[in-house]
């Protein structure tokens, strides 16, 4: 009898032991939480510009771009740079402020990043890295293509594109400029956030 116990003791043990690596398993091959899709809202005085990331394509550029935003660092800039029918351009910490009006377009993060040109084409709103004659000195500043400029492809990384706001960018492309395609009105930056895609109605 006690032999018979013992017996039924060991194969309940064992079978305990089954199902325990059984589930040990099952946890292991669960597959992960995908990461949850984020957009920029960039709130101007024009309206609201929504835009989608790849961070597929240009991983550095896209993390910079959210990591510059969620610490605020966008917030009160301005388009200093618009070109009809090409480009609006933003991101200048510089342009703060109106004393540093004369070196607008100059400003960055402290640091640069390298560049990560890929096959995504510069078309109408597409989100590219601005920078100097250096293809690794992009920072913070950023363009949003009017129109198409295939021209700028496998030079500049893109990054991203316009999902929703397209009228808000017609109004501050066409906006007056003067000196240096510097709008005549201010175009501000109010904020930049950076939320779940699934926020976006």
């Amino acid at each position: 009898m006690k032999k018979f116990l013992f017996t039924m003791f060991a194969l309940a043990a064992a079978l305990g032991f089954q199902a325990q690596a059984a589930d040990e398993k099952k946890e292991e091959t669960k597959p992960a939480t995908a990461a949850v899709e984020e957009v920029a809202v960039i709130k101007t005085n024009m309206g609201e510009m929504v835009l989608e990331f790849w961070p597929d394509v240009a991983p550095k550029h896209v993390e910079n771009f959210k990591t510059l935003a969620k610490k605020g660092f966008y917030d009160g800039t301005c388009f200093h740079r618009v070109i009809k029918g090409f480009m609006i351009q933003g991101g200048d910490p510089l342009t703060k402020d109106e004393a540093n009006a004369g070196r607008w377009g100059t400003g960055d993060p402290g640091y640069k990043i390298k560049a990560e040109f890929n096959a995504k084409s510069h078309v109408r709103g597409v989100l590219s890295a601005a920078r100097s004659n250096d293809p690794d000195s992009a920072g913070s500043q950023f363009f949003i293509c009017h129109d198409k400029a295939t021209f700028l492809n496998g030079q500049y990384t893109a990054y991203g594109k316009l999902i929703k706001g397209d009228e808000v960018l017609e109004k501050i492309n066409t906006t007056k400029t003067g000196a240096n395609d510097r709008p005549a009105e201010r175009m501000n930056v109010e904020s930049i956030k950076i939320v779940p895609r699934s926020e976006i109605k």
